[in-house]
């Protein structure tokens, strides 16, 4: 296997709690402290993802909800169209590759307004065949999406869906558990193979995105031959929130992206039989018969 340089996501959504400073400043962090590749937000427009059961009914976690309905929650958490042109130019000031997950048709225009690099599409939305096919037809970017939740018909058919509109090597496959956090006996990395066995020749790239604790798992991840890591990020994992207690802090990423560097560097053969840095032990220990 041929092991490409990691490329790491920083997956902000919606941890910036509504507050473009926040967001300015995880955008920052992300860029030169964490030394991420990208960055990478949320879009939704509410009121057509939810039902209006949906939309007007409480939180499931009140203590999370930033409204008095699980739409106005999420309303709260939204930034328009405008303000995600203002986080683009802010990445592009800091040099981090922007991009946001897209949950709807409305907020997928909006956001390929706005020529991304990529666009996610996440596991909740990846049956939503009308988005992917507009997608297909009217942004030339990499389409990123997760197989989280998603059955392996349901992936034939999406994949399917790219070949036949000629996208298909413009499409990144993520290998996904949806749970936060996720358990480790539930992340199934021994997945990532069989992605890579069924889809690795078909796509552009086969990537992982974890809603774990810690980052020994995307080590494996990578070193199964995922070569995209997205992780959930924020700046403090004690802020209000559904996504921050499963979300790495800063120290986190930039741990993560140090260590899956080190092992790109690792993951090779020798050279020679004998390494020069082991000739000289060898001329020192090698036991000698007399």
């Amino acid at each position: 296997m041929i092991y490409k340089k990691p490329f790491v996501i920083a997956e902000a959504g919606c941890n910036h709690m509504g507050q473009m400073e926040i967001a300015k400043d995880l955008i920052e962090t992300a860029a030169h402290f964490c030394k991420a590749d990208a960055i990478k937000f949320q879009k939704r427009c509410p009121k057509e993802l939810l039902t209006p059961e949906q939309y007007n009914a409480p939180h499931p976690h009140p203590e999370n909800s930033y409204g008095n309905t699980y739409g106005a929650h999420r309303e709260f958490l939204e930034f328009t169209v405008d303000q995600h042109e203002q986080l683009k130019f802010w990445c592009e000031e800091a040099g981090i590759i922007y991009s946001t997950s897209v949950w709807d048709m409305t907020s997928a225009k909006e956001i390929v307004s706005l020529k991304p690099k990529f666009i996610k599409i996440p596991s909740a939305c990846n049956t939503h065949f009308e988005m992917l096919q507009w997608l297909c037809d009217n942004y030339e970017g990499e389409i990123q999406l997760s197989f989280g939740m998603t059955s392996h018909e349901e992936e034939e058919e999406i994949v399917k869906l790219f070949e036949e509109n000629g996208r298909a090597k413009d499409l990144v496959l993520f290998n996904c558990t949806s749970g936060y956090p996720v358990p480790f006996k539930d992340v199934c990395l021994l997945e990532i193979n069989r992605m890579r066995e069924a889809y690795e020749s078909r796509v552009k790239a086969i990537g992982f995105s974890g809603h774990h604790l810690g980052i020994a798992i995307d080590m494996a991840a990578y070193t199964l031959g995922a070569s995209i890591i997205e992780r959930h990020y924020t700046l403090d994992r004690t802020w209000k929130g559904t996504d921050h207690a499963a979300s790495l802090e800063p120290e986190g990423i930039r741990k993560l992206v140090r260590n899956l560097n080190a092992v790109h560097e690792a993951l090779t053969y020798k050279s020679v039989e004998i390494l020069p840095i082991e000739q000289v032990q060898r001329d020192k220990l090698k036991y000698r018969k007399q």
